[in-house]
């Protein structure tokens, strides 16, 4: 907080007489606040649609209770202040569309002379109006830091303790650090809101309580809409081959926990056909690395109106650095970027902005691509640097063909033993890992019509009448695969 007094001192001693505040945490904005009025020697006053205006200290009485209530009123008096005190105005935002208010916030804006009264806008979002803008100097808090919210945690956990008779909270230090790094974004509040949440149940703090930590965490910052939080992260057993795919994963995981900056991993983009597998490995990748999964939806991200597509697109960025460490997964790019002349530019405009973002981060964002037709993807997007690696996903060889009908027999609770896997891998052949799931899921469906669980026959059957994609769309399959030869690692 000393920090922020101090950077908001520099801020009043410019002169400017209009400082706008953006947070959610109102309490410690005050409080910091009432710090500068003291170092300062000056008098503070609150206003509130609710208690007007009045000395904001311990018992301080409203000025002209009632009449203050109205911001007019209350910009008024302010107006004619001849000292130089404080006026925080909590929440004026709805009025901010009458011209009178209006009027009063900009003549005590440009007000000259050491003795005039400042005044400070507090609110979670405020949008000047256009002739106040020029006048106003906005202030961010800083965000705990990391020590900061290990020390947040921990006073949680004393305060647990004393109100359950000295019992200790259960935890282990690896998980205590993610917490504290997933805990990154949130305001002092918020994140001690959180960590409440988390002891409070059961007293302690485990790997299990961090997808709904993250969930939480999410909510919080708003990202609905564009960017979706997906709860569900595949666990890495559970993706069948893409062997190389996995080790370069591994290597790599204790780097970007690392956060060095130097050599911190930065994304990579899966290619391949549809079925095989790209979008179970991207939600892989975040369960392998105990981190929150984002997914971008371009269809949400287009919007008919100029300009607010990229706008979009920046929003969603920036709160996926907020939710940093975490893993965006963008799936099937090139419906967002594909190439051409026919939206007005907004493709190119999209890709610029995706582009900047990507050579400038600094937040621990790993990056997650997914595409099917990656003939449609712009050049500038595939040049090398922009990815760590360019995997290529392929049909599932024999092999993990006969692991995959071991995850999803397993999954549905069926005894793979039971089942010849080999006869089963060798006899769909060219089938992606999504068509060996509808396998399954067609020949429990039939074993229900027959009062029965499903059996090798049943699984034979199916089969048999699939058409695979690798045989309808031979030729495309055909025309990608030379594409990602000397292009591409196989996944």
């Amino acid at each position: 907080m000393k920090n922020d007094i101090r950077d908001l001192a520099l801020v009043l001693e410019s002169r400017l007489r209009l400082v706008v505040i953006e947070s959610w945490d109102e309490r410690r904005v005050l409080e910091t606040l009432t710090g500068l009025a003291v170092t300062r020697a000056a008098g503070l006053y609150l206003w509130s649609v609710t208690e007007g205006l009045r000395r904001f200290a311990f018992g301080g009485e409203a000025l002209d209770e009632g009449e203050s209530c109205a911001a007019e009123a209350a910009l008024r008096r302010v107006r004619h202040d001849p000292l130089p005190n404080l006026y925080v105005f909590c929440d004026l935002h709805p009025f901010l569309d009458e011209p009178r208010v209006v009027r009063l916030v900009k003549e005590i804006a440009m007000a000259e002379g050491t003795a005039a009264p400042t005044l400070v806008l507090v609110s979670h979002a405020l949008k000047l109006p256009a002739e106040v803008q020029r006048y106003a100097a906005r202030f961010s808090l800083a965000l705990p830091s990391e020590e900061e919210l290990l020390s947040i945690v921990r006073e949680e956990a004393t305060r647990w303790s004393e109100r359950n008779r000295g019992a200790r909270v259960r935890t282990d230090n690896r998980t205590l650090q993610q917490v504290v790094k997933n805990l990154r974004g949130l305001s002092h509040a918020e994140a001690r809101s959180l960590a409440q949440g988390l002891i409070c149940d059961d007293g302690a703090i485990t790997q299990e309580d961090l997808p709904e930590l993250n969930r939480k965490k999410f909510e919080l910052l708003d990202l609905g809409g564009v960017l979706s939080f997906e709860y569900e992260t595949e666990r890495f057993a559970d993706v069948g081959g893409l062997s190389n795919f996995k080790r370069w994963l591994s290597e790599r995981q204790g780097a970007f926990l690392a956060r060095r900056k130097a050599d911190m991993p930065r994304g990579v983009m899966l290619v391949g056909v549809q079925g095989g597998g790209k979008s179970m490995a991207a939600k892989a990748v975040a369960g392998l690395w105990g981190l929150p999964l984002l997914r971008l939806d371009f269809a949400c991200l287009y919007n008919k109106f100029f300009g607010e597509t990229e706008r979009n697109l920046r929003e969603a960025l920036k709160l996926a650095e907020q939710m940093a460490p975490c893993v965006l997964w963008m799936d099937e790019l090139e419906k967002g970027l594909a190439t051409g002349e026919m939206d007005g530019g907004v493709s190119q405009r999209v890709l610029g902005t995706l582009l900047t973002w990507m050579a400038e981060r600094e937040a621990p964002v790993f990056m997650v691509a997914t595409a099917n037709a990656v003939d449609r993807l712009p050049p500038e997007l595939l040049r090398k640097g922009r990815f760590d690696e360019l995997f290529f996903v392929d049909l599932p060889d024999v092999q993990t063909r006969a692991e995959i009908f071991r995850i999803h027999l397993s999954r549905r609770e069926f005894d793979p033993e039971r089942f010849d896997l080999a006869v089963l891998a060798e006899a769909c052949d060219g089938f992606s890992g999504a068509e060996i799931e509808q396998v399954v899921v067609s020949a429990v469906y039939a074993g229900q019509a027959q009062l029965r669980d499903p059996d090798q026959q049943m699984l034979l059957d199916c089969m048999r009448a699939t058409s695979p994609l690798s045989v309808i769309m031979a030729e495309a399959l055909d025309d990608l695969r030379e594409w990602a030869a000397g292009r591409a690692v196989l996944a």
